[in-house]
């Protein structure tokens, strides 16, 4: 035991909480090792318990380590960016399957971007519905996406199909109504192309509600149901909802027809109830458009001079959607059929079509002349027209020779 160790045994309570004195240091000789120098602390001798002064030192090569540490963790904040771009470019520029397939989705009206998102994952639109929200919300969609049936394919890339399901380009289907259908052909029509049902829509069209929101002057919205071909979604459900839609589409692609040709305004309820009237029998009397102002002239001169009107079609209209076959003179004199010309007096009580814009523009500007007959000539579509009812009795009789010829 050194004399240094003597001093700490000599020095040092056997059980005190005071901590033990420093002894005071041996000064070197002469033949002793030199002290460190200033600043320097020396290794304690093995079994000596090291000094407070030399733990409070920090390692000499500290620096070294952090360093590396911060390198460390900038090559673990580049290679987990690098991994989370990789990845973002992977589901962006990657579809689910090659080739794809067309799939029909329908995202009803309340439906959350995540349930958007879990529906889209689900069938196989895309692969990632959490990386589809952070898509649509990061492009500032989340709040866009339309409720609607669409055509998506699993074939597009994640971002076209956020554009889809954001422009609202739902899945339209071709609807084509020609002109001179009553609203009963209509209806079929519109049953049997899967956008509602005909009796739902014979409903609609009669809702006294439904016919003044629309301003139709009369008991149904017969002759505002607009011929044309029209795009449209087919319902999830064909019910009531589904033939309102429908209904109006119809009428309010009249009113946006017509008011092209009342740039003034639109006509008094009595004005616009003998326009559409009188549009309607133009339309089922000729096809021929150079004849459309030439027909309504007839009808005007006759309502003029309070003549009979005699319209076969408003005949025909009259006896319902059942009446097959030809027109007889028992039919022509029906008085019990309200739409019968033959027998009462002026137009009958409503429209008996769907009319164009153009029969609406001769009805509104009816050729002037001095005809009061017409009939066809039976070798086209075209008619002869008549002052007097000599010359009209001759023309009738052109026409059944030229159809007998015709069916030999």
């Amino acid at each position: 035991m050194s004399q240094h160790d003597d001093a700490l045994m000599e020095e040092r309570p056997a059980e005190t909480a005071e901590a033990p004195a420093v002894p005071e240091e041996k000064q070197p000789t002469t033949d002793e090792t030199p002290s460190a120098e200033v600043g320097e602390q020396p290794l304690p001798a093995s079994g000596e318990d090291a000094p407070a002064s030399f733990l409070k030192q920090p390692p000499p090569n500290k620096p070294k380590h952090l360093l590396a540490l911060a390198v460390f963790v900038l090559l673990l904040c580049l290679g987990a960016g690098f991994f989370a771009w990789h990845e973002v470019r992977s589901f962006l520029d990657t579809a689910p399957e090659t080739p794809g397939q067309s799939l029909v989705v329908d995202i009803d009206p309340g439906m959350t971007l995540a349930q958007v998102a879990a529906l889209l994952e689900e069938k196989r639109i895309v692969t990632d519905a959490r990386r589809f929200q952070l898509l649509a919300r990061w492009e500032d969609k989340g709040r866009s996406l339309q409720a609607g049936r669409f055509l998506l394919n699993t074939g597009w890339q994640p971002a076209k199909v956020l554009d889809m399901l954001a422009s609202g380009r739902s899945l339209l289907y071709r609807l084509t109504l020609r002109e001179g259908l009553p609203w009963w052909e209509v209806a079929a029509i519109l049953e049997k192309e899967g956008f509602c049902k005909a009796d739902d829509f014979a409903k609609v069209i009669r809702d006294p509600a439904f016919l003044q929101h629309w301003s139709i002057p009369f008991d149904s919205a017969e002759g505002f149901l607009f011929p044309e071909t029209y795009l449209l979604p087919r319902p999830r459900e064909m019910d009531m909802e589904a033939a309102r839609t429908a209904a109006n589409r119809l009428v309010e692609t009249f009113w946006k027809e017509a008011d092209k040709i009342w740039p003034q305004g639109r006509p008094a309820p009595s004005d616009l109830k003998r326009l559409v009237t009188l549009a309607s029998i133009v339309e089922k009397e000729t096809s021929v458009p150079e004849e459309r102002a030439r027909v309504a002239g007839v009808y005007s001169n006759r309502l003029r001079i309070r003549m009979l009107l005699q319209a076969d079609p408003t005949v025909i209209y009259g006896m319902g959607p059942d009446f097959k076959g030809r027109l007889l003179f028992r039919h022509l004199e029906d008085e019990k059929n309200p739409y019968n010309t033959y027998r009462r007096p002026g137009l009958p009580p409503g429209p008996i079509c769907s009319f164009g814009a153009a029969a609406l523009k001769a009805a509104m500007e009816p050729e002037q002349h001095k005809f009061l007959y017409f009939v066809a000539t039976g070798k086209g579509r075209e008619h002869k027209f008549s002052r007097t009812l000599s010359e009209h009795n001759r023309a009738v009789q052109e026409y059944r020779a030229a159809t007998r010829q015709k069916n030999r």
